[in-house]
Formats: structure tokens, C-alpha cells, sequence
């Protein structure tokens, strides 16, 4: 595939942004400050990286208005050279359109609704009532169950799996081994056994949300699971029954959320971050990787429960610490009872 190229006075055109220096040469490609050549434009995000602006073979850079005068080389200057080089990127490297029609070796089932631009891949199942959206991409060997809603412009990459009902809205992308609709992991306990409670409710994806590999979103119980618009899903990532994620929030690898949390609008949650059920985080939480979060948070900012990395030795002993805290606290409370003087009057004695 041959990429297009393009000078910083087209770039700017289209992306806005201050062009200095150069601004009629083209240029191929992107890359960062380290390998990228004369033909490629790079970008500076990390203020730490600045000494590089003086050694970079870039043809042209990205900055921030801060570092508009830290590079002799011709530049874009924006507010967020992050923001600016992603968008640059998709420029150079725009997504194939679909190639509309529906595959000879693809099963469609007579009543459900393939609109004329869609793209359907070989192999795929389509169930009955369902509605693929102008524009759609299905790929190959996907599945998708009946009554299951695909937006304009969204697109399934190869075996993702759309259980019955599930609704997934305008331009989402579903990454390979994504299965929506599954049940959610409910049972009720009857002498020494378990029960299937049916899992009767849905899942429903807003507008343009991602979802990685592998990863695995519940249907509810009673109520939908709902993932809210412009949420972003990494790979391996656990989704339980009637969870709602709100919009614009980014859950990043092996996250696992249980059943019936809530995690509010523009969360973070970083990779391996664990939440309990019936949890609710309000909306701007970040939670640092790892944590495990067991309780409902009603404040906005950064939160972690991981114990960092030690040496194997001194982890043991941390570790035979703690073990021993609540003997010790026992003890704290039988001497303060002795002597009549309590934790609490010390913390009063202090202000």
C-alpha cells in the first residue's frame, strides 16, 4: 500500500495548528524524534525529551506552544503535540474504506437488515432481525445472534462474538476474540447447589467506543450493561453483568470489573485494577495499576492500594509486619486501657 504524503501547510489545512519554518516539502510519513528521517515529521509530547529536538533528522516536528522556540527545524505548533501526532498518524495512514456487499460463504438470515454499504466477511453468521449500519465492517468469521444492532461505520474485526440483543452503536471498533452478550456470572445458592439465575437483560455500546482483544462484556441480569459513548477498552479486560462505564472513561489491560459497579464519566482505570461489586466511582477517578478498589469513591483524584516492588528479602519482612499488626494493635489498646489513655485523646492532644 503506497501512504500518501503530505507538506506542513496541508497538514495544518487540515488539522489546524501554527506551521513554522518550511512548509512546501512533502513528507511521508511519522516518526519519533529518535528514528525518524528527513522525509518524516516527529513530535515532542514529554518535556524530558526536549534535549532530542537538537539532534533529531526529522524533516519537520510537533510541539507545544511552550517549545515553539526550542527547535531550528520546521514545526507545527499546537496545544497538544500528543492529540496532534495521533491525528497525524491516521492522516498518513487512513482506514481502507469498506468493500461493500456481503461474502458468498457468509450466512445471513432472511430477515435481518444488511444495509447496501456494509461489508460482510466470509463466514460470518448473521441472525435473524438483526440491522447492520451503513458503512458497517463485519469480519470474517463473526458471529452475531439475533435482534443484535451494528452502527453506521463501526467495524468488527475477525471471531468477535454479538450475543442475541446486544446493541453496539456508530463508528465502535471490536478487536478479535471480543464476545458481547455472554451471560453474567449469576447463581443463587439452594442446599449445597447452585442455580442459574437466565440472564434476561442486554448489552448496549454507545457511539464510538473501542473494545480490545479478548475482551469479554456481560449481558445484565434484569437491567443492560451499558458502556457509555467514546469509552476506550484495552485488551483482556472483564466485564460483568450490569456494570455501567461512563463516557469518555479508559480502562486499560486485564481490568476486572464484578457485577452491578458503576464507574463514572473520564475515569482512568490502569492495568490490573480490580473492582468489587455494587462499587461506584465517581466521575473523573484515576486508579493506579494493580489496585484493587472495594469500596464506592465520591471524590475525584488519584488512588492506588499496591504495595510497591521490593527486594525478595525485605518484601518478606514487610510481609511478617503486617501479619503481625493486629497482635500489636491488640496489645496498643491493652496497654492505653492500663494506663486510661486512649489513641483517640493522644490525636486530641496533638491539634
Amino acid at each position: 500500500m503506497t501512504h500518501p504524503k503530505f507538506t506542513l501547510r496541508e497538514i495544518v489545512s487540515s488539522l489546524g495548528g501554527e506551521a513554522v519554518g518550511e512548509v512546501a516539502t512533502p513528507l511521508t510519513g511519522v516518526a519519533t524524534l529518535d528514528s525518524a528521517g528527513p522525509s518524516e515529521i516527529a513530535f515532542l509530547a514529554n518535556p524530558k525529551y526536549r534535549h532530542k529536538l537538537g539532534t533529531t533528522r526529522a524533516g519537520a516536528v510537533i510541539v507545544g506552544r511552550g517549545d515553539r522556540d526550542a527547535a531550528s527545524v520546521p514545526r507545527i505548533v499546537c496545544d497538544n503535540p500528543y492529540a496532534y501526532y495521533a491525528r497525524t498518524v491516521a492522516l498518513f495512514h487512513p482506514e481502507d474504506a469498506p468493500e461493500p456487499g456481503i461474502h458468498p460463504f457468509a450466512q445471513v438470515d432472511g430477515s435481518a437488515n444488511v444495509d447496501a454499504s456494509a461489508e460482510i466477511g466470509a463466514f460470518v453468521v448473521i441472525g435473524a432481525q438483526s440491522s447492520i449500519g451503513p458503512g458497517a465492517r463485519v469480519g470474517a468469521h463473526s458471529v452475531l445472534g439475533e435482534r443484535v444492532t451494528i452502527g453506521e461505520g463501526t467495524r468488527l474485526h475477525p471471531r468477535v462474538t454479538l450475543y442475541d440483543g446486544c446493541t453496539i452503536g456508530a463508528r465502535c471498533i471490536l478487536h478479535s476474540g471480543v464476545v458481547i452478550g455472554a451471560d453474567g456470572f449469576g447463581m443463587a445458592r439452594d442446599e449445597g447447589r447452585w442455580i442459574k439465575i437466565p440472564q434476561v437483560g442486554s448489552v448496549r455500546i454507545g457511539d464510538d467506543v473501542e473494545v480490545g482483544a479478548n475482551t469479554t462484556i456481560d449481558r445484565g441480569a434484569l437491567d443492560d450493561t451499558v458502556i457509555e459513548e467514546g469509552v476506550k477498552i484495552d485488551n483482556l479486560i472483564m466485564i460483568a453483568h450490569n456494570v455501567r462505564i461512563g463516557a469518555h472513561s479508559a480502562l486499560a489491560a486485564a481490568v476486572a470489573i464484578a457485577g452491578s459497579s458503576v464507574v463514572g464519566k473520564r475515569c482512568v482505570l490502569a492495568g490490573r485494577v480490580g473492582l468489587s461489586g455494587h462499587v461506584t466511582l465517581c466521575d473523573d477517578v484515576v486508579v493506579l495499576g494493580t489496585s484493587f478498589i472495594s469500596h464506592s469513591i465520591n471524590k475525584p483524584g488519584v488512588y492506588s492500594s499496591a504495595l510497591p516492588s521490593e527486594e525478595a528479602g525485605t518484601w518478606r519482612r514487610i510481609v511478617g509486619r503486617i501479619k503481625r499488626l493486629d497482635s500489636m494493635a491488640k496489645r496498643l489498646r491493652a496497654v492505653e486501657k492500663h494506663v486510661g489513655f486512649s489513641a483517640i485523646d493522644r490525636d486530641s492532644s496533638e491539634d
